[in-house]
């Protein structure tokens, strides 16, 4: 974690500079006790970590014997599967190149599987996010093991033209050495109308097993409802968080109608949520539902929509995603907790207006993929 300081070869976290809640170990603990140099190569490091925790067997560990093992899960609403309601998501925090420090992402999906955490979220325009995803869970042994969610994003060079999308499918399942991918999306509706056909002959072939879109732009949110209604879609990813709740009025509901399993993106609003409460102790009121950070906080709200299948929360720090997948255990709130934690959130200085500040305070990311400047609001 950089902390903003742009002179640091480190990878910043997605979830900077989050307030410390209730916690006596600091977040930088584990990465010191386990020892690994930042700037180890990937391969060698992960498989000496692997060495080291499984001996000779190159396999994921088993969750410690004093974790519950009780978890949150969700169902599929179309097919009645089960996912753990906390997800990972992928996008600029695993865009780390091949000569850049990236152990300290092994260990968050070392960490994420040991939480119970299955469903993992990327796509072939988060830079080298969908390399290091595969990569990871080859050398930690989980390759066939997560869920994954995959999207594509082709226009073809003409009109009806589906080669493009073929082609990205051959790649998606080349890097990640699968051969069938569990969720495949239309990234941001594009191309739709002629992409989604495919998906669903794709499904039917085997190489996918649910098909779904996405978007995170409000200004598109009437387009996926119409998707949802119409589109017969087992999946569609969205943004919702604690600020951001406008898919509550229709687009959830919506999703329910239809049977369609919901993925939360953004429930950190790029960080601008932990910017907020930085220095502010949670409410009271928060242990009622086991919340011993912030980020459990506003995951619980997210997941505890009945509509809710997973959360996609992502970050490059190992001590911030077993966080996070606390967020999996104890109660969720009811409608009437609900309700007081929006309440709590607004009576904050800021929170108003937070739609408005840029994504990603104080931090940098050295990726391929480069955010505008200025830095995207809203």
């Amino acid at each position: 974690m950089t902390n903003g300081n742009s002179e640091s070869n480190e990878i910043p976290d997605n979830n900077y500079s989050r307030p410390v809640t209730r916690r006596i170990v600091s977040r930088r603990s584990a990465l010191g006790l386990l020892g690994f140099g930042a700037a180890a190569a990937l391969t060698p490091t992960l498989s000496k970590m692997a060495q080291a925790q499984n001996q000779t067997q190159n396999q994921p560990s088993q969750p410690a014997p004093n974790q519950p093992l009780q978890i949150i899960t969700k169902e599929i609403p179309r097919t009645k599967e089960k996912l753990p309601a906390i997800g990972l998501g992928t996008f600029m925090t695993f865009d780390a190149l091949s000569n850049q420090p990236r152990a300290s992402l092994g260990q968050v999906m070392r960490r994420f599987w040991d939480a119970g955490g299955r469903l993992v979220d990327t796509s072939l325009l988060y830079g080298m996010s969908e390399v290091n995803v595969g990569e990871f869970a080859r050398t930690l042994g989980l390759t066939n093991d997560l869920f994954i969610t995959n999207k594509t994003w082709a226009t073809g060079e003409y009109l009806g033209d589906r080669s493009q999308a073929q082609r990205q499918l051959e790649q998606s399942l080349k890097r990640l050495s699968r051969d069938r991918i569990d969720v495949m999306q239309v990234h941001s509706l594009v191309n739709v109308d002629a992409i989604l056909p495919l998906l669903k002959a794709w499904k039917k072939s085997g190489k996918i097993r649910y098909v779904g879109v996405t978007h995170h732009d409000p200004l598109y949110f009437a387009a996926l409802e119409r998707w949802i209604e119409n589109g017969d879609l087992d999946f569609v990813q969205l943004r919702y968080s604690i600020r951001q709740r406008e898919v509550e009025d229709r687009i959830l509901r919506a999703a329910a109608a239809q049977r369609t399993a919901v993925l939360a993106n953004m429930p950190f609003e790029k960080a601008r949520l932990f910017e907020l409460v930085k220095g502010q102790p949670l409410p009271d009121f928060a242990s009622e539902i086991g919340c011993e950070n912030w980020a459990q906080f506003f995951l619980k709200y997210v997941i505890s929509h009945p509509a809710v299948t997973c959360a996609i929360p992502a970050t490059t720090n190992p001590d911030h995603v077993v966080e996070n997948m606390g967020a999996l255990r104890g109660s969720l709130p009811d409608n009437s907790t609900r309700a007081r934690m929006v309440k709590h959130m607004e009576s904050l200085p800021g929170f108003d207006n937070l739609l408005q500040t840029p994504w990603y305070p104080g931090k940098t990311f050295n990726g391929l993929v480069r955010l505008p400047n200025p830095r995207p609001t809203g």
